[in-house]
C-alpha cells in the first residue's frame, strides 16, 4: 500500500496544479464571484430600506447602488469589458447578459438620480455620468459600454457614447499639440492612465460608426503618449509628465504603465486591419512588452514600482501586462515565443487568487506624486476592483492560447 501510495500522492498533486492553472476555471471562478456579489438592487443609508427600482420612490440623496459592482466607475468599465470578452471566448451568454445587465439597470434608475444631480444634492449617485468633467467620468465606462451596444444597440446607450466621444474629442483639457492633460494636481499634466480612459472608447466608436477622426485622435494619442513619456534608460514609462517645467514626474509606476499597454493593444483590436499606422503601432507595443518583460520577476509577478524589486509584487499590472502580450501572440501582430512572458505572468496571477476567486495585492487608486515613497506606501487590497476586469482579459487571452496549443 505505501508503494501505491506515493505516486498517487504525486498524481493528485499534479491534478490540483493543472487545476488550479486552468485559465478556463480560474477565469470563471473570478467572474462567478463577481456575480454572486452583484445585487443590482438599491439602498436608502439612511433608513436601511432596499429595492430594485427607483420608480415610485421619493428622491433622496441617501440612495446608493448598493454593490460596488453597480457603481458608474472606470474600474466598472473595465470589467463590464472583460465579462464580455470571456463570453466571447468561452461562448456563454451568462457573461455578456451580466454586462447587459448592469448597464441597463443603471439606464433604467438615471433620471431617478438627474433630478437630484439638477437639484444641485450632495453628490447624487452616479454624478459622473452627467457631469463629464474628466476621462475619469466617461472613457472606460464608454468602453464598456459600447461593447455592449455592439449586441444590444438601445438608443439611450448610443446617446451616452456620442456624448462621450464629443466630449473627449472637443472639451478635455490638451496641449497644444493635442495631448490629453489633466488640470490637476498641476495644469496641463499628462497621466499615463489617461490613454486607456481615451483609446480604447475611442477605437470603438472609430469601428462602430466608420468616421475616421475617433482612429486618427486616438492613434495620436498613442504615439504623443509614447513620446511624452517613454524613458528609453529603462525601456519603461514614467506615471506622468508636467508641461509647467517640460519634466517626467519620479516613478515608473506599474499599473500606469499597464493602462499604456492595454489601450495600445485594445486599439489594434478595433483597427481597421489595412490601416496604415498598423505596424507603427505593432512595434510600439512589442517595444513596451520587450521593456517590461525585462523586470518580470521569477514569480511572474511586476512589482508596483516597476524598476524598484524591494516594492511589492502587484496583481493588476501583472494582469495588464499578461494580457497585453498573450492578445498580441494570439492576433498574430507579435512572434509566438513571446508567449512564455504571458505563462509565467499567468502563474504568477492565479498564485493570488483566493480559492473563493478574490485577487489578492491589488493596488488602490492613485494620484501622482513627486516621490518615490507615495508610490512604495500605497496600500494593497484583497479583490480591489482596479484587477478584476484586467484579470478577466488575461483569462480570455490564457484560453485562447491554450486552446491554440491543443
Amino acid at each position: 500500500m505505501k508503494i501505491l501510495f506515493l505516486p498517487l500522492l504525486i498524481i493528485s498533486v499534479n491534478l490540483f496544479a493543472q487545476t488550479k492553472n486552468d485559465p478556463e476555471e480560474v477565469t470563471r471562478k473570478v467572474a462567478d464571484r463577481v456575480i454572486e456579489n452583484t445585487s443590482f438592487q438599491f439602498i436608502n443609508n439612511a433608513t436601511g430600506e432596499k429595492f430594485a427600482s427607483t420608480n415610485g420612490k421619493d428622491t433622496s440623496s441617501n440612495v446608493k447602488a448598493e454593490s460596488g459592482y453597480n457603481k458608474w466607475a472606470y474600474v466598472n468599465g473595465v470589467l463590464n469589458t472583460g465579462m464580455v470578452r470571456i463570453a466571447s471566448v468561452l461562448n456563454d451568454k451568462k457573461y455578456s447578459d451580466y454586462s447587459k445587465h448592469n448597464f441597463d439597470f443603471i439606464f433604467n434608475n438615471i433620471n431617478y438620480f438627474k433630478k437630484l444631480y439638477d437639484a444641485k444634492a450632495h453628490r447624487p449617485e452616479w454624478s459622473s455620468f452627467f457631469s463629464m468633467g474628466n476621462l475619469d467620468a466617461c472613457g472606460a465606462m464608454a468602453a464598456g459600454l459600447a461593447d455592449v451596444y455592439v449586441f444590444d444597440n438601445k438608443k439611450d446607450f448610443r446617446t451616452y457614447l456620442d456624448r462621450a466621444g464629443d466630449y473627449i474629442l472637443h472639451k478635455q483639457l490638451r496641449l497644444s499639440d493635442g495631448t490629453l492633460a489633466r488640470p490637476r494636481p498641476r495644469n496641463a499634466t499628462i497621466w499615463a492612465d489617461d490613454l486607456y480612459m481615451s483609446v480604447p472608447f475611442l477605437a470603438r466608436m472609430g469601428k462602430i460608426t466608420g468616421d475616421n477622426k475617433y482612429f486618427d485622435d486616438a492613434i495620436k494619442q498613442v504615439e504623443n503618449f509614447n513620446k511624452y513619456l517613454y524613458d528609453p534608460a529603462t525601456r519603461l514609462f514614467f506615471h506622468c509628465w508636467y508641461s509647467d517645467v517640460q519634466m517626467n514626474g519620479v516613478a515608473h509606476w506599474g499599473r500606469s504603465n499597464g493602462w499604456l499597454a492595454v489601450a495600445q493593444t485594445e486599439l489594434l483590436n478595433n483597427l481597421p486591419a489595412n490601416h496604415p499606422k498598423r505596424q507603427e503601432l505593432i512595434n510600439l507595443l512589442l517595444r513596451q512588452i520587450v521593456g517590461y518583460s525585462r523586470y518580470q520577476d521569477t514569480t511572474g509577478l511586476w512589482h508596483q514600482v516597476l524598476d524598484k524589486p524591494d516594492s511589492y509584487l502587484e496583481s493588476s499590472i501583472t494582469a495588464m501586462f499578461t494580457y497585453a502580450v498573450a492578445k498580441a501572440v494570439n492576433e498574430g501582430w507579435i512572434n509566438k515565443t513571446y508567449l512564455t512572458i504571458a505563462e509565467d505572468g499567468w502563474k504568477g496571477l492565479v498564485s493570488n487568487v483566493t480559492p473563493d476567486g478574490q485577487i489578492k495585492d491589488v493596488c488602490i487608486g492613485t494620484n501622482i506624486a513627486d516621490d518615490i515613497r507615495f508610490y512604495y506606501d500605497r496600500p494593497k487590497g484583497l479583490n480591489d476592483t482596479h484587477a478584476i476586469g484586467a484579470f478577466l482579459l488575461a483569462g480570455a487571452e490564457m484560453i485562447r492560447a491554450e486552446k491554440s496549443k491543443k
